[in-house]
């Protein structure tokens, strides 16, 4: 195997698996905390800064990418750019279209019509959104390893951890109300587990065939950018802003995007 391509995959690896981590010790609060426990200060914190630390990824390490090497390949940037973005949007509306999910908080099932429980509708929708954020991370992971520049090596880990943290109350979103349907505390933590496998899965897949990507890599980078975005405008910021907490959610996602962007302009 190509050492280059070992070296992506082995740091796509590690990234993704620290997401997956992260998903699977939310998924474990479910032998210590009941169904019920009030747990809105912490999801809204997790979820309003892992959304900023997403937007911001998605401009400093996809889109901006993404449009630098449009521009040395002699495409139009702005073009390629915004074709990849909506490309991206459009790929996982299409998904929400065709998959049965049920988002946090909400009480109305979307997509086609299931006869599924509730939690088993929203295992469905969490593990939806972690395709987009697992190819992400696989991409600017395998990238940077590629280039061995350090700084990207460190961008990249820093998105990783921005998506790691939202991934642990989503980890507990799936096994919390498995168990308060009166699933076994062990199989409601599996199914928070099996949630955020998707992630290194994706990612591994994305690297495994970069050398067919690179070609119209900067289309790749900014239609991740653009799944991203949609999963951020769908799913975090109205999940951060159902409960009495939605003004420390507006904070927490501020204060994600200034880290991000901060991280990755000196980095870079």
């Amino acid at each position: 195997m190509d050492p280059l391509l070992l070296k992506a995959l082995e740091w796509t690896a590690l990234c993704t698996g620290f997401t997956f981590l992260c998903t699977t010790v939310g998924a474990a609060v479910v032998f210590f905390f009941r169904p019920e426990k009030d747990t809105a200060l912490a999801e809204t914190l997790s979820l309003g800064f892992a959304a900023g630390i997403m937007i911001a990824a998605s401009v400093w390490s996809l889109i901006i990418p993404g449009l630098e090497m449009a521009e040395k390949n002699g495409s139009i940037p702005w073009l390629t750019a915004s074709v990849g973005v909506i490309a991206g949007a459009v790929f996982l509306k299409f998904l929400d279209m065709a998959m049965p999910h049920l988002h946090p908080g909400s009480t109305t099932p979307e997509g086609p019509k299931s006869k599924l429980h509730r939690a088993q509708l929203l295992f469905l929708a969490i593990t939806l959104h972690n395709i987009p954020e697992g190819g992400s991370v696989g991409l600017t992971s395998g990238l940077a390893a590629m280039s061995g520049d350090p700084l990207a090596l460190s961008s990249a880990f820093a998105l990783a951890l921005g998506i790691g943290i939202q991934n642990i109350p989503e980890g507990a979103a799936v096994s919390l109300p498995l168990l308060g349907q009166g699933v076994p505390r062990m199989k409601a933590f599996l199914f928070g587990v099996l949630s955020g496998l998707v992630e290194p899965v994706f990612g591994l897949v994305v690297v495994a065939a970069i050398s067919f990507f690179l070609p119209v890599m900067p289309f790749m980078l900014t239609f991740a950018a653009g799944a991203m975005l949609y999963v951020v405008v769908e799913e975090l910021i109205p999940a951060a802003h159902l409960s009495k907490h939605s003004d420390i959610g507006t904070m927490a996602l501020i204060a994600g995007f200034v880290i991000m962007m901060a991280l990755d302009t000196s980095l870079g």
